[in-house]
């Protein structure tokens, strides 16, 4: 069993309003905003951004600089000397290819070759790509964390047992695009407050009539 798409979408707009896309940062800047967030929460990494934009000014500076440079600026949002070298190959892979850092290009591309152009960068997997894609590109690429997977695989939309990167492919076709976005924000809206990962409040969840799993968690 699983839950009806359109009835996940209708319902979770009801919930949590309208989603009206609106472009974030800049591309460049999203893609280092994004390796920023991995394995850490929103408020450590958009420290450790911001904390990095106002000692550089901008990418130009960081992809210029050396790892042990960023590294010390980054330690709030963790594995700081990983990230710190993921982020400068990045950059100077980018203008390597490009000759400027500016991906605007993408918008042009079909979706899957902007997706694969952007995870043929060092250390991009189809997540951080699809943030680069959605949010400052409009593009309909559906970010999957771990509140989109895990929701979605109480509701039946995908398999309990499909991993993160198969996720992407899977929701995506069956997501409209222009829900694409809207969908991405409420679900994850929806994880953090209601289908959390233990304990989930299945007695105040909208999605409780037409979950697969409500019945489940309402036993344990």
């Amino acid at each position: 069993m699983s839950a009806n798409v359109s009835e996940v979408l209708r319902l979770l707009r009801g919930e949590y309003g309208e989603r009206r896309w609106q472009p974030h940062r800049d591309p460049v800047s999203t893609l280092v905003a994004t390796i920023l967030s991995q394995n850490t929460s929103d408020a450590n990494s958009s420290r450790a951004f911001h904390t990095l934009m106002a000692a550089f000014g901008g990418c130009e500076s960081v992809a210029a600089a050396q790892p042990e440079d960023l590294a010390g600026l980054i330690r709030t949002g963790g594995l700081a000397e990983i990230k710190a070298g993921r982020i400068t190959l990045v950059l100077q892979e980018i203008q390597r290819e490009r000759g400027s850092l500016d991906l605007d290009f993408l918008k042009e591309m079909p979706l899957a070759e902007a997706r694969s152009w952007l995870m043929q960068l060092p250390g991009v997997g189809p997540k951080t790509a699809s943030c680069v894609l959605l949010f400052s590109l409009g593009r309909p690429a559906l970010p999957v964390d771990t509140h989109v997977l895990r929701v979605s695989r109480r509701l039946g939309l995908i398999d309990s047992r499909t991993n993160a990167e198969r996720a992407h492919r899977l929701l995506e076709g069956m997501i409209p695009a222009k829900d694409v976005y809207s969908f991405h924000l409420n679900v994850i809206e929806h994880g953090r407050r209601v289908c959390r990962a233990q304990r989930p409040r299945c007695g105040s969840c909208v999605l409780r009539e037409i979950c697969p799993s409500a019945s489940f968690w309402d036993s344990g």
